[in-house]
């Protein structure tokens, strides 16, 4: 409770130039009236002293600060009287309103502002002089100008509060947006990076393997061509990547996106990589024959489905057909890839689950379905139905 109401040193500073100023005065012999009942000059010290003590609590304690320069002022007026007394009180009517509870800041001007016409009219009544009016003016200049004075400050002061929490939530939400929109950046690298290079990385392994395990040096150099085939495709496909996220590169242009024109050579890529383990891979269904052009996302997505797909089933399908299926209808495109369950036979490559997660991830963006799984107990089968409208995509 005393650290509470220890005085500020704005108000100590106010407290001590107002007593000052009123000894000052008093040394001089100025005071605003004569004829009073108290008429000796020390008495007005009293009053002066008993404000400037109001002085100290005009901000830590503004309720009391009020009350006693009230009283201070009104004993002011049985003395000679002391101009620096009527204009502490005035500094503390004002802090009352700026620092006091808001129903004090609602209740001062209007109690201020009925004494002063209760005055006016009490004095003109009695004096029956215009003369009297004046009298008014100075209730009023020392009581409600400082109140409504008071009343302009708190609501600018409110109002740049406001302003800074509003200024500062919108920072907390961009901040939060930029993090999520870094994320959700982060995650499609990483989904690209996976899609583009975990084809070739994963013909590589499997052909390395097979070279390194079976003595024969035809198989050895099928398997090294292989090899030399996709670490090129899969550079380029790095390449591609890092040109993306380069900033500033000399060359402006971005890179293509793959589509499903490109499906045919993807598939001729996997009967050569899977050749070897008895894979064959085929292409069935439309693939949106004789309808507009898909856009950029869905053909991106369907292509990467396939290609993860191929990946796969090049990793750890049976011998066997792979079968690659697009059908457009009804505004959505079905990508459906099965592959033949069972041990493979010969060398494999690990996974990492990535795959299935990637492919999750760009169906759920687009608004569509996805399911992978066995299809009874011979077959493996992936499908994904992506809507072709773009006012179903979540992109």
């Amino acid at each position: 409770m005393l650290t509470s109401l220890r005085p500020h040193r704005d108000d100590v500073a106010l407290a001590v130039s107002g007593l000052l100023g009123g000894l000052l005065l008093w040394l001089l012999g100025l005071h605003t009236q004569g004829g009073r009942p108290f008429s000796a000059p020390w008495i007005t010290l009293v009053p002066l002293t008993v404000m400037a003590a109001a002085e100290l609590l005009r901000r830590s304690a503004p309720r009391t600060a009020l009350t006693v320069a009230a009283l201070a002022l009104v004993a002011d007026q049985f003395t000679r009287g002391s101009l620096a007394t009527v204009l502490m009180f005035t500094d503390v009517m004002y802090a009352a309103v700026l620092y006091g509870t808001p129903a004090a800041a609602r209740r001062l001007p209007v109690a201020t502002l009925l004494v002063t016409v209760a005055s006016t009219t009490g004095f003109l009544a009695w004096f029956r002089r215009p003369e009297a009016l004046l009298i008014g003016v100075v209730v009023g200049l020392v009581s409600f100008v400082p109140a409504i004075t008071g009343v302009s400050v708190r609501n600018h002061r409110t109002a740049a509060e406001a302003a800074r929490l509003a200024a500062a939530q919108t920072a907390r939400l961009a901040e939060m947006d930029r993090v999520q929109a870094v994320v959700a950046e982060r995650a499609r690298m990483a989904r690209e990076l996976h899609d583009m290079v975990a084809n070739h990385l994963s013909a590589v392994a499997i052909h390395s393997t097979a070279a390194l395990s079976i003595d024969d040096p035809d198989t050895s150099r099928s398997a090294l061509k292989v090899i030399r085939e996709n670490s090129v495709e899969g550079l380029a496909e790095m390449r591609r990547l890092i040109g993306l996220l380069r900033e500033g590169g000399e060359d402006g242009a971005p890179a293509a996106a793959p589509t499903l024109a490109s499906l045919d050579a993807l598939v001729e890529q996997a009967n050569t990589n899977g050749a070897p383990g008895g894979l064959v891979c085929v292409v069935e269904g439309n693939r949106g024959a004789g309808s507009a052009a898909l856009p950029t996302p869905v053909e991106l997505a369907a292509y990467r489905i396939v290609q993860e797909s191929l990946t796969n089933a090049l990793k750890h399908a049976a011998p066997g057909p792979v079968v690659v299926r697009l059908d457009l209808a009804d505004e959505v495109l079905t990508v459906q890839v099965t592959s033949v369950l069972g041990s493979r036979p010969g060398p494999t490559a690990p996974g990492s689950g990535a795959g299935l997660v990637g492919m999750r991830e760009r169906v759920a963006l687009l608004g569509g379905t996805f399911e992978a799984g066995s299809d009874g107990a011979e077959l493996w089968r992936v499908r994904a139905e992506l809507p072709v409208q773009e006012r179903e995509m979540r992109a």
